[in-house]
C-alpha cells in the first residue's frame, strides 16, 4: 500500500483521527497533523508499539490457516414515490474473501498421511498375523480331517470285507441246500417211475417240460420267489409311456435321446424320415427338437433359458431421477491427419489448466470440462475397438469426431471411419485439421466428403464441419461447442443412483493386480465393494481408479474408471452391471458361458452355398458385401458391377469398398454387418485370418472380375422367387349329366383337346367364362377308374365340391410349372 494521510489511515482502521494522532505521538512518530502522510515503516513501528502496549510482543506469532477480509461499501439509492415524492435508501454492500495458507494445509495433509500410513502398517501387520494363525488352524483342521477320513475308510474296508465273507458263506450254504433238495426230488421221481407198469405211456408226460426219450432233457429251471405275495417285481406297461420333455434353445441328438429314454439311433431314424440328416453329436434348435418329440408321441415343455437374463434386466433397472450426462465421444480418422495432436492440445489446454480431471493414455479415456459442460473422450487405438464393440452389441459412443487433414483430404482410412460411423448409426462431426498449412483447402475437403455421402450443414446437409488447427489451437473451442450442441440435440440423460451399468472398454491381466478392466459407467453409481458382472466374468470390486490413476470410492455416469476384482478379463464391448447378490452374478456368468459354448456349436456360417435355404427361412432379404481390392479402379469397377445386379426382390448392398489387404478391422465390420468378404487380388493378414476363423466370416478370393460377378449372381439367383407358369393340357365338353348316389352329379364328357389327368387342377367354363376352379374327384372310363383320358375318348368326370355342371359346359385341365429365374 502506498503512503497515505493520517486521516485516510484512520478511516481504514475505523478509529477517530485524534486517537490515532495520540497513538502516533506515544510511539514517537512525528506527523504533520491529520493531513500529514504516514509511510509503511511508520505503520509497522506503530503496530509494534501497540503490540508491546497490549503485551502481545512476547508471544510467538501464530501462523493462521486462513485470512478473511471483509470490505464494506455504502451507497444511496433514490426511490421514486407517489405524487412526485421520493425517498432515499442507504445500501451497504459487503464483500468477504478468504485466503488459505498453502504451507499450513500441506503440513496438515502430510501429518494426516503419515498417520494414515502408520494405521495401514499396523493393520497390515495385524492382518498378516491373523492370516498366519488362520493358516495354522486350517492346516491342523485338514490334518485332523485327513486322519478322520483314513480311519473311516479303514472301518468301511473292514465292514465291507466282513459283509463279503458273510455273503459268501450264505451263498455256499444255499448252494448245498439246493443240491440236497435236487437230489431228493430226483430220487423220488426215479422211485415213482420204477413202481409204475412198463406199458404205462403216461410216464412220458409227467411234466410239461419232459419230452421223449430220444430228445435231450431240458435243464430244470428253479424259480426263486422274491416277494411274499408271489407277484412280479416289474410289470409290462399296458399303454405307451408318454413323457414330458423339457427343451431349451438348443440340444444335441444324444441328449434328446436321453431325455426320451430311448437309443439315439431311434431319434436319428425319426429325423431321417422327416428329412433331417443328423449325427449323434449334432446340435439342433428348439423348433426341430419340438417337432421330433411330438412326432414320437411325447409332450414338450419349452424352457425359458433367458429367465436369468430377464431377471437381471429387472434387477438393474434405473430407479433414480434422470439427469443430463456428459456425452461420450470417439475420435477417428487417418493415422497422420492430426488425431493425436488434436487430443494433446485438448489435454494441455483443458486438463492441465485444472478445468478437468486429467488424462492418462493407458486408461484409454479421459474427461474434459468446458464453460458449457463436460465431455468424455474415448482414446481408442484406431477403428478396431470401435467396430469390435459394435459387433458385440455395445453402445458406448454417443458422437464420433472424424479428423480430416485440410491439405490431404479424404483417405482410405477416412472412408472406413465414415462407414463405421454410419453402420453404428452414431452422429458424426468432421474436424478439418491443419488449417494453418499454406496448402489447406477446405472446399476440396467438403467436396470429397460429399462424394462419400457426408453433406456439410452449409450445403444443406446435417453434418457439422469445423475447421481447426491442432498446432495453434484455432477452432478447438468451436469443435467442443459443436460436440456439446450435438449432445443437447441428443438429450443425453442418466440417473446417478442405484445399480451401475456401462460397457467394458478394455481389459488385461497385470502382475500383482490380476484382472484389470477399464469400464465406462453409463448410468447408476459404481462403488467399491459392489458385485460387478461384465460379460462372462464377475467379482467383487476391490478398488476403483480414475483417469489420473488415483483411488476413488465411487463413479457416476459418463465416467471412465479402472476396476480390480473380476474373475477374468471380459471382452471389449461387454455390458457391465452391478448386482446385490454374488450368487446371482455367478449364476448369470455361468449361464452366459454355457450359452456361448452352445452357440458356437450350433451357429451356421453365412455362405453363398446356403443362400436359398436362408431365403426359405426368411432370415435374409439382401446380400451384404465387403470389397477389398488391390487398386482403387478395380474396387470401384467391382462395386458398380455388383450394385447393378440388384433387383426388386433382392438388393445388393456394398458395406465397404476400399483398397489394401484384408485386416482385422474389415473382419469386425463384416461381422457387425453380416457381410460376405470379397478379396480381389488381395489376401488377409494373420490377425484377420484368426478373426475369420473365430467369427466364421465367409471369405472369397478372386483374380478375375467376371468370376466375382458370376459368384454373386448365383447367390442372388437363390433369393429370386420362381415364376409360376400355367399351361392348358386338355379340354373336355360336357355331353350329359348323370346322378350318382356315391359321387353326386357326374358329367359325361368327350375329351376334345389334349388329355385330362386326375391329379391336375381344372376349371369349369360356361360360355367361355370361368365359373369354378378346383380339382377332380373322380375320372372313369366306363366302370373303371383311370388316371388319364386322351383326346377323342369319352369319360365320366366328377368335380369335387361342385354340383352345378350342365350340358354344354367345358372342363379345362391345366398344370402349373415353376420356372427358376436367373439374372
Amino acid at each position: 500500500m502506498a503512503d497515505v494521510t493520517v486521516a485516510q489511515f484512520a478511516d481504514v482502521l475505523k478509529v477517530p483521527v485524534d486517537k490515532l494522532l495520540t497513538q502516533l505521538d506515544e510511539a514517537g512518530i512525528a506527523v504533520d497533523g491529520a493531513q500529514g502522510t504516514i509511510s509503511e515503516d511508520a505503520k509497522m513501528e506503530l503496530l509494534s508499539h501497540l503490540q508491546q502496549a497490549r503485551g502481545l510482543a512476547s508471544k510467538p506469532a501464530a501462523v493462521p490457516r486462513k485470512v478473511t477480509l471483509v470490505r464494506k461499501q455504502q451507497s444511496e439509492l433514490r426511490l421514486a414515490g407517489g405524487q412526485g415524492r421520493s425517498r432515499t435508501v442507504n445500501v451497504e454492500v459487503r464483500k468477504k474473501r478468504t485466503y488459505l495458507n498453502r504451507g499450513v494445509l500441506e503440513e496438515e495433509a502430510k501429518q494426516a498421511q503419515d498417520e494414515l500410513d502408520r494405521e495401514r502398517d499396523s493393520e497390515r501387520l495385524k492382518l498378516e498375523a491373523e492370516k498366519a494363525a488362520l493358516d495354522e488352524k486350517r492346516l491342523a483342521a485338514e490334518q485332523a480331517s485327513r486322519q478322520k477320513q483314513e480311519e473311516k475308510e479303514r472301518l468301511e474296508a473292514e465292514e465291507t470285507a466282513r459283509k463279503l465273507a458273510e455273503a459268501q458263506a450264505r451263498k455256499d450254504a444255499e448252494e448245498q441246500r439246493r443240491k440236497a433238495q435236487a437230489a431228493t426230488v430226483a430220487r423220488k421221481k426215479e422211485s415213482e417211475r420204477r413202481a409204475s407198469p412198463k406199458y404205462a405211456r403216461k410216464e412220458l408226460h409227467v411234466a410239461p417240460d419232459k419230452s421223449g426219450r430220444r430228445r435231450k432233457k431240458k435243464p430244470v429251471r428253479r424259480h426263486v420267489s422274491v416277494s411274499s405275495d408271489g407277484l412280479h417285481g416289474f410289470e409290462r406297461p399296458t399303454a405307451p409311456v408318454e413323457r414330458e420333455v423339457a427343451l431349451g434353445d438348443t440340444i444335441t441328438v444324444a441328449d434328446l435321446a436321453q431325455k426320451l429314454a430311448i437309443k439315439a439311433n431311434e431319434v436319428i431314424k425319426t429325423m431321417m424320415k422327416m428329412g433331417y440328416m443328423v449325427t449323434i453329436n449334432q446340435m439342433i434348435d428348439q423348433e426341430i427338437a419340438q417337432i421330433v418329440v411330438e412326432e414320437m408321441g411325447h409332450k414338450v415343455k419349452l424352457l425359458n433359458e433367458n429367465e436369468l437374463e430377464d431377471a437381471l434386466v429387472v434387477a438393474v433397472e434405473a430407479t433414480g431421477e434422470e439427469k443430463p450426462r456428459a456425452p461420450v465421444v470417439t475420435v477417428m480418422g487417418h493415422v497422420d491427419h492430426g488425431k493425436t495432436s488434436l487430443l494433446d492440445y485438448i489435454r494441455k489446454s483443458r486438463v492441465a489448466s485444472g478445468e478437468a480431471g486429467g488424462i492418462t493414455q493407458h486408461i484409454g479415456a479421459y474427461r474434459v470440462t468446458t464453460d458449457k459442460g463436460t465431455i468424455a473422450f474415448l482414446d481408442t487405438p484406431g477403428h478396431e475397438a470401435f467396430t469390435a464393440m459394435r459387433a458385440r452389441g455395445a453402445e458406448a459412443t454417443d458422437i464420433v469426431i472424424l479428423v480430416v487433414a485440410a491439405d490431404d483430404g479424404v483417405m482410405p482410412q477416412t472412408k472406413e471411419a465414415i462407414a463405421h460411423s454410419k453402420a453404428a448409426g452414431v452422429p458424426m462431426i468432421v474436424a478439418v485439421n491443419k488449417m494453418d498449412r499454406p496448402n489447406a483447402d477446405l472446399d476440396r475437403v467438403k467436396n470429397e466428403l460429399s462424394a462419400n455421402d457426408v453433406i456439410p450443414e452449409d450445403w444443406g446437409g446435417d453434418t457439422q464441419i469445423v475447421p481447426v488447427s491442432a498446432m495453434t489451437g484455432d477452432g478447438v473451442d468451436d469443435l467442443l461447442d459443436a460436440v456439446l450442441l450435438q449432445a443437447e440435440v441428443l438429450e443425453l440423460t442418466a440417473t446417478d443412483e442405484g445399480p451401475a451399468a456401462g460397457v467394458v472398454l478394455e481389459s488385461a491381466l497385470e502382475k500383482g493386480r490380476g484382472a484389470v478392466a477399464t469400464v465406462l459407467v453409463a448410468r447408476g453409481k459404481l462403488s467399491v465393494g459392489d458385485i460387478m458382472l461384465a460379460g462372462q466374468e464377475f467379482g467383487r470390486i476391490r478398488a476403483i481408479f480414475d483417469e489420473k490413476g488415483e483411488s476413488i470410492e465411487s463413479a457416476g455416469p459418463s465416467t471412465p474408471v479402472v476396476v480390480l476384482g473380476l474373475s477374468g478379463t471380459p471382452a471389449a464391448g461387454d455390458d457391465m452391471v452391478t448386482l446385490e447378490s454374488e450368487r446371482k452374478a455367478r449364476e448369470v456368468a455361468e449361464h452366459r458361458q454355457s450359452k456361448s459354448r452352445e452357440r458356437k456349436m450350433a451357429e451356421r456360417v453365412t455362405s453363398m452355398d446356403d443362400v436359398f435355404s436362408q431365403m426359405e427361412r426368411g432370415e435374409r432379404d439382401n446380400v451384404n458385401l465387403l470389397i477389398k481390392a488391390d487398386v482403387q479402379g478395380s474396387a470401384e469397377a467391382l462395386r458398380e458391377a455388383l450394385v447393378k445386379l440388384s433387383m426388386e426382390d433382392v438388393q445388393v448392398k456394398v458395406v465397404q469398398s476400399s483398397v489394401g489387404g484384408i485386416t482385422e478391422n474389415d473382419v469386425n465390420l463384416a461381422v457387425a454387418s453380416d457381410a460376405i468378404v470379397l478379396g480381389f487380388n488381395v489376401r488377409a493378414d494373420a490377425a484377420a485370418r484368426t478373426a475369420i476363423k473365430e467369427n466364421g466370416v465367409d471369405l472369397h478370393y478372386f483374380s478375375v472380375i467376371y468370376e466375382a460377378i458370376d459368384q454373386v449372381k448365383k447367390a442372388i439367383s437363390g433369393y429370386l422367387k420362381p415364376e409360376i407358369k400355367e399351361t392348358i393340357v386338355g379340354l373336355a365338353e360336357v355331353r350329359e349329366v348323370f346322378s350318382s348316389p356315391k359321387f353326386g352329379d357326374i358329367a359325361g364328357c368327350m375329351v376334345s383337346e389334349g388329355y385330362v389327368q386326375r391329379n391336375l387342377p381344372i376349371r369349369v367354363l360356361r360360355d367361355n367364362v370361368v365359373i369354378y376352379e378346383g380339382e377332380l374327384e373322380s375320372l372313369r372310363r366306363f366302370k373303371d377308374d383311370v388316371n388319364e383320358v386322351r383326346a377323342g375318348t369319352e369319360c365320366g368326370i366328377g368335380v369335387k365340391n361342385y354340383s352345378d355342371v350342365k350340358v354344354g359346359d367345358q372342363i379345362e385341365c391345366f398344370e402349373r410349372v415353376e420356372i427358376a429365374r436367373t439374372l
